[in-house]
């Protein structure tokens, strides 16, 4: 297994994605490869200031970056030889099985739709992020912040892409998705959220539960897959990470509260396209680039794309003119 990751595109590149993947060597299965694309200068300048031996790394060196303020299409179009367009060249290629990049968010859904392109039938990809239930478990939120405005088929979708990744990812057999609203009834929420509970309830393309309310997530006892728009999605993680903050701020360290550290998971999948591709945090740690490329290979063996195109051929979704 390949994992590349882009190490210039964060607000601390390369020195801290050089430091994290330096410290998840031990973590990751024997099988699995870290290529680094980037300045080879300067990855290498890191490695010897630890005392590290760089040729433990597959390097690629470029010579571009795309930095954050960037124009996302733009810039992936006039950089070619930059870390991140060079990563996509190499995913797109089947020379890395995953790519992961704490850089610009735009340029990085720029080279999914230019490069390895979403899954057909697929309407929009998606991010989702876990977060923590208080027995312990995970459960999975999406969409965080992809895609702010949704329709109904949308939500269909990301409950079918959930409800997969769950099944992977997280060893769900039969993942329980439940629908993000105001109220538990079939009547409550905005017109979207109506029109999407309609799309679901008599569904077999997953194990729909209904609709949740916000205080019901970390408990765990509804659902295990949670469905929203991006807007709202990203709205309940930046809080969810400022409970963090707050708890941290008091003193208060418990293993729930320190989940809700972005750190814990480094970075998240773009889900409905046809390679697995992270997005990190641009200000992440080191302690943020080694689990985001855990998570990378998490994904990766998950193997979500042979899951969906098989689910997506033979989705309901699919046979219904009224969903397309």
């Amino acid at each position: 297994m390949k994992i590349g990751l882009d190490v210039m595109g964060g607000d601390f590149a390369p020195r801290n994605e050089v430091l994290g993947a330096i410290e998840v060597l031990p973590e990751l299965q024997s099988s699995s490869e870290i290529i680094l694309f980037g300045d080879e200068t300067q990855i290498k300048a890191v490695c010897n200031e630890k005392g590290f031996n760089a040729t433990e790394f597959q390097i690629v060196h470029t010579t571009e970056v795309i930095g954050m303020h960037d124009h996302p299409a733009k810039a992936f179009s006039q950089k070619p030889n930059s870390s991140m367009a060079t990563g996509f060249k190499y995913l797109s290629s089947g020379f890395i099985d995953g790519f992961a990049s704490p850089g610009n968010t735009g340029a990085m859904m720029a080279g999914v739709m230019y490069t390895v392109k979403t899954i057909e039938g697929i309407l929009r990809p998606c991010i989702s992020c876990f977060y923590p239930i208080i027995d312990g478990r995970w459960g999975l939120l999406l969409d965080v912040g992809l895609n702010a405005d949704c329709k109904p088929e949308n939500l269909y979708q990301y409950a079918i892409l959930g409800s997969l990744y769950a099944k992977g990812a997280l060893g769900s057999e039969n993942p329980r998705v439940a629908l993000l609203n105001i109220g538990e009834e079939e009547t409550k929420g905005n017109i979207v959220a109506k029109a999407a509970y309609e799309l679901m309830k008599n569904t077999k393309d997953f194990n729909f539960v209904g609709n949740i309310e916000g205080n019901e997530l970390m408990t765990g006892e509804k659902a295990d897959v949670v469905v929203c728009d991006g807007f709202v999605g990203n709205v309940i993680l930046k809080m969810a990470e400022s409970f963090y903050r707050l708890a941290a701020y008091q003193g208060i360290e418990t293993d729930f509260f320190s989940k809700l550290n972005y750190e814990f998971h480094g970075g998240t999948p773009v889900l409905g396209v046809n390679a697995p591709v992270i997005i990190g945090h641009g200000s992440s740690s080191p302690k943020a680039i080694k689990n985001m490329i855990l998570n990378t290979e998490k994904t990766i063996r998950a193997k979500m794309l042979d899951r969906v195109t098989d689910v997506f051929k033979n989705s309901s979704f699919n046979k219904n003119d009224n969903l397309v």
